[in-house]
């Protein structure tokens, strides 16, 4: 049972704030090294990213709802809440272990003082000298309070993640984008397949380790009377590159190289032996 302290905190962050214009805001991937660990729920530490020079009374009070919305959420949730910050975007961000996704986007989706009801967008970041290198974004939006709340997570490769399908249904199609543009698997996914690129594509593009070129090629073939798959040729010409312009920018005031005037002697000279 919750404590009714924590009840009354809530009730004073009813009034969630909208967004103020943006400023440079150091993100969370930044940081290769760190991935939520060391913290404590109970020792969790507010941190803001923001302009100080653009701080005035009343996004003062508005941040100060924030921290007490963000210090509420760990503190119903310690088992899984790693972090929380508010960035310089006055927006809220809740970095959560990976089997927390699930607990942390029903609470925030079902209590009452939070109803973030909408998942807007869910996407990932790839950061391939990370032991844990994707990171996955969440992006919720209350109506209720014209809030927005940024909750993220991490996974590799090999580990999969559980869906949220459940809870929002606009996450089907946002996981399997992400299945497929960066390889990130979402277990208990209904329909788990790829959504962007065609069948039998290998590998995911969004990957940095992805080359630029791709795998495979497509043509129309006229004998075969039908599209055609093959392994990426460049042709030779394609590979060199030319850095000088080829037009001509000053060309009266260009000195002539010494062949080329050796060359328009010798056309003169027998200019002039044809004409005698």
């Amino acid at each position: 049972m919750l404590s009714r302290g924590l009840f009354r905190a809530a009730r004073q962050c009813r009034a969630l704030p909208s967004l103020v214009r943006p400023t440079a805001c150091r993100t969370f991937s930044d940081e290769p090294n760190d991935f939520y660990k060391g913290h404590q729920a109970k020792d969790v530490l507010i941190r803001r990213e923001e302009d100080k020079a653009e701080v005035d009374k009343k996004t003062f009070l508005d941040l100060e709802k924030l921290e007490k919305f963000g210090r509420y959420v760990a503190s119903i949730l310690p088992k899984y809440v790693q972090d929380v910050r508010i960035t310089s975007t006055r927006e809220l961000e809740i970095l959560v272990h990976p089997e927390g996704i699930v607990p942390v986007l029903g609470m925030l989706r079902d209590h009452t003082n939070a109803q973030f009801k909408s998942l807007m967008e869910l996407t990932a970041v790839d950061v391939p000298s990370r032991e844990y290198r994707f990171e996955l974004v969440y992006c919720l939006l209350s109506h209720h309070y014209n809030a927005r709340c940024v909750v993220k997570t991490y996974t590799d490769e090999l580990t999969p993640i559980d869906s949220v399908t459940a809870i929002y249904k606009s996450a089907d199609w946002a996981e399997r984008e992400c299945w497929d543009m960066y390889g990130v698997y979402f277990s208990g996914h209904p329909d788990l397949r790829r959504i962007l690129t065609d069948y039998g594509f290998e590998g995911h593009p969004q990957r940095k380790d992805f080359p630029l070129s791709g795998f495979t090629e497509v043509r129309y073939d006229n004998e075969l009377g039908r599209v055609v798959y093959e392994p990426v040729e460049v042709a030779q010409e394609f590979r060199k590159f030319e850095l000088e312009t080829p037009w001509e920018l000053f060309p009266n005031y260009r000195e002539t190289p010494e062949h080329l005037l050796e060359a328009a002697m010798e056309k003169a000279a027998e200019d002039n032996d044809v004409k005698k």
